[in-house]
């Protein structure tokens, strides 16, 4: 078994990057952007750069007041050592940032993990992101080298997110779950998830 998250709003309660542009002061912008693009009306890489550049010429140090103020969804730890203790794996793929998910992915117990990286010039960010850009194929993608590096059935993985960027990895995956999903995810999904909690999902799990 491989179960494969999204990270903000799945696995963490929150949208890193609106919690970046806090810091910028452009928290309203980035709010907005980031919710056209999870109901999946706007282009996920463009909507991603334009978000971004709002942390052109932050200091990098931001990361870490963010990181501190990141909560994990309830339920996520137990639910990551549930399905440890029943020889799968836990993996993350995010549309967000590797330099946030690292450190997560330790408290977590990640066995995989996949994100985009923020450039980065003498301490300040450039306002871009290095390619290749983490979007909804690569997503499936990730998803699908990890299930093959792990020579399982894709009928054995899980797919757990809350929007559009989240489709395609959850169309291929033997079990996809909605997690306080968006309307488009709503639709697609085959089972939902609406009390906030991730430990819900252990009756959804493929039996290995």
């Amino acid at each position: 078994m491989l179960v494969v998250f999204d990270v903000d709003s799945t696995l963490i309660e929150q949208e890193v990057i609106e919690m970046l542009a806090s810091k910028a002061g452009k928290a309203d912008d980035v709010a907005d952007v980031t919710e056209r693009a999870m109901r999946g009306e706007l282009d996920f890489t463009e909507s991603l750069r334009a978000r971004v550049q709002t942390l052109k010429g932050m200091p990098v140090s931001i990361l870490d007041e963010v990181l501190s103020q990141i909560r994990i969804t309830k339920g996520a730890i137990e639910l990551i050592e549930h399905i440890h203790a029943h020889g799968g794996k836990a993996a993350a793929v995010s549309g967000g940032f590797i330099e946030l998910l690292e450190p997560l992915s330790k408290k977590l117990n990640l066995d995989f993990i996949r994100a985009n990286t923020l450039e980065t010039k003498d301490g300040l960010f450039t306002g871009d992101v290095i390619p290749p850009i983490i979007d909804k194929p690569a997503k499936a993608q990730a998803l699908t080298e990890w299930a093959n590096e792990l020579s399982l059935d894709l009928k054995l993985t899980v797919a757990v997110g809350d929007g559009a960027n989240d489709l395609d990895m959850m169309a291929i995956a033997g079990v996809s779950i909605g997690f306080n999903a968006k309307p488009r995810v709503r639709e697609k999904a085959q089972h939902l998830i609406d009390s906030g909690n991730l430990l819900d999902a252990v009756s959804l799990l493929p039996k290995n």
